[in-house]
């Protein structure tokens, strides 16, 4: 499970890109019951979101008609400059060198070697999420990857991440991912094998993507229909999972919805 208690490597904070936040904050209002409120005059128009009074992610406006709109999950590291240092030596491109957020904390972007985005943090007073798990929150990060072994290799030699095979139907293996010397009750994500041609939303490249805990996940989609939202795949019930629906918002930005099945 994915917790605020955050290691190396964990997932600590999420954001969406968004050429228009006052359209993306309504929508995710009405699937999540997010509140948005502005970062400050000094935050350059991000906003944040919060459930319950806690953050539980944000919009990052974007910049110019290149930026790719997805959800960013940033990565906890107590380095971040040693960090991007191991990255760049396991084969990762960095696009955006360490900055500064305020007082908040530093932050790097970068692309694994499999295409897949890349956001750390190095928290200063601004630690990350401080809700998941939870309906309405993050609870599990997916990555589908066009080389499972290469996503291993990567994230293993950077975070020391710890990989538990399951096979599917179909002879598909899914894993799923922990960090390292921690027990069963931190996984927080998985990875899955696809083919480029099963990517068409990054070119066949890498896509990590965020999944929400939702109470009903049925209502939830004909809510998101109604707020110009998008159903990709599903929903569908997986066996011992839950029943999910891979989506997107008006923008495009992906993520999974997910009702889990009774513990």
């Amino acid at each position: 499970m994915i917790t605020t208690d955050h290691l190396p490597g964990s997932p600590c904070w999420i954001d969406v890109a968004s050429p228009d936040p006052e359209i993306t904050a309504e929508f995710y209002r009405r699937l999540f019951g997010w509140e948005a409120e502005s970062a400050g005059p000094e935050a350059g128009g991000y906003v944040n979101f919060r459930l319950n009074g806690a953050l539980v992610g944000a919009i990052s406006p974007t910049r110019g008609e290149e930026q790719p709109i997805v959800w960013s999950i940033y990565r906890y590291t107590t380095d971040l400059d040693e960090t991007l240092r191991e990255a760049t030596a396991l084969g990762a491109t960095v696009h955006v060198e360490p900055m500064d957020v305020l007082e908040l904390g530093r932050t790097a972007y970068l692309t694994d070697p499999q295409g897949g985005d890349l956001s750390l943090w190095q928290p200063r007073s601004f630690s990350g999420l401080e809700l998941t798990d939870a309906p309405g929150a993050l609870m599990w990060t997916e990555m589908w990857t066009p080389s499972a072994q290469g996503t291993k290799d990567f994230y293993g030699g950077l975070f020391g991440w710890e990989f538990t095979d399951i096979e599917l139907e179909g002879s598909q293996r899914y894993s799923m991912i922990r960090p390292a010397g921690t027990g069963e009750d931190r996984y927080f994500g998985g990875a899955m094998e696809m083919t480029p041609d099963q990517l068409p939303q990054t070119d066949g490249k890498g896509d990590w993507h965020p999944v929400f805990h939702v109470m009903d996940c049925d209502a939830v989609i004909a809510e998101l229909r109604d707020a110009g939202g998008q159903v990709l795949m599903g929903p569908e019930d997986a066996p011992g999972v839950g029943r999910l629906a891979v989506c997107s918002d008006p923008f495009g930005a992906g993520f999974v919805l997910l009702t889990p099945s009774p513990m």
